[in-house]
């Protein structure tokens, strides 16, 4: 198997000043899967625990002259540390501000490549950086594990496929900041948060322990997919009443998820998402959290960049 590409500055940008970032909030290790025609960071795919966050670019996002060839439908997969791989990306770039010379002296080039380490026998895998400059190169080597085989790339694509169902109400949560605020505050109250989301646009998040109920209500957000008019009996009524009547309707869900998973996921906005929704799967299988990214200077979603979060559920809710 064979891969080598060439990060273009708006790659380099996205991986370094962004994405990579996020990432190692997520979790140490994640999967690289390298398609022909996209570039996808997994986190617990395959085993199932914790917080999965999948980041999909097309290879046109952060590469030129990209190429890929094996004997899995051109599919290469692999476990890499995040950190090492965001520090590999930061000080090739530094290099490359530092040495580069000319219009092209400064490109990154990224390579698969199976070394022979110090002290070792048998040669290992390495994803390869080298920053060529006007005189010299310089090479950096991450870690990387043996390449997934035929029956574990199945796998890892089956996952994925399954990773994408969006649910059928999303609604909008316009500043996320407030949101992460009163999450750290609920972290120093309890584990587990509710979590509900009505067809009106409500979002309804709380807390409780045997000596506090801490809660927020986030109202008449802007909902995809499907949605409903909210009673008009309803508006004089406390969030946690309008919420159970909208559960009780048919038109809101609820489940519980970790307060530590729920924190976690809003690290995503590390990487600079321009709306945030937040929906529940079907029978209250997951929490999913969609970011969403547009063409700069414009409104219009890139359509070259995906990133969103699934939030595994305590309690199986009511759908």
């Amino acid at each position: 198997m064979k891969f080598k590409a060439f990060l273009t500055e708006h790659g380099v940008n996205l991986l370094e000043r962004r994405f990579l970032p996020a990432l190692d909030k997520m979790g140490k290790i994640c999967h690289l899967f390298l398609t022909r025609d996209h570039a996808i960071f997994l986190h617990n795919l395959l085993n199932g625990d914790g917080v999965q966050c999948i980041a999909q670019f097309r290879k046109e996002a952060l590469f030129d002259d990209y190429r890929i060839s094996s004997q899995n439908e051109d599919r290469i997969a692999f476990a890499i540390d995040v950190s090492l791989l965001l520090r590999a990306v930061r000080s090739s770039v530094s290099i490359c501000t530092e040495f580069g010379n000319g219009p092209s002296a400064n490109r990154l080039q990224i390579k698969l490549v199976k070394k022979l380490p110090l002290n070792c026998t048998q040669p290992m895998p390495f994803l390869t950086f080298e920053t060529k400059g006007y005189k010299s190169a310089v090479i950096q080597d991450v870690p990387i594990s043996k390449p997934l085989s035929r029956a574990q790339v199945l796998e890892l694509q089956t996952a994925l496929e399954l990773a994408q169902d969006i649910p059928r109400t999303l609604v909008q949560v316009p500043d996320s900041n407030q949101l992460q605020n009163f999450v750290e505050r609920m972290k120093q109250v309890g584990d587990l948060l509710n979590v509900s989301i009505s067809k009106y646009g409500d979002l309804h998040v709380q807390i409780s322990t045997t000596l506090i109920t801490l809660g927020a209500e986030f109202r008449k957000l802007l909902v995809i997919g499907e949605q409903a008019e909210a009673p008009s009996d309803d508006r004089n009524q406390s969030a946690q009443t309008r919420s159970e009547r909208a559960i009780s309707r048919g038109d809101a869900q609820r489940v519980q998820v970790s307060v530590k998973h729920f924190s976690r996921s809003l690290h995503c906005h590390l990487a600079k998402p321009d709306c945030t929704f937040y929906g529940i799967a079907p029978h209250g299988s997951c929490l999913t959290v969609i970011f969403q990214f547009f063409i700069p200077g414009t409104h219009q979603t890139d359509k070259s960049i995906s990133l969103h979060c699934r939030l595994p559920v305590l309690d199986p809710g009511s759908s």
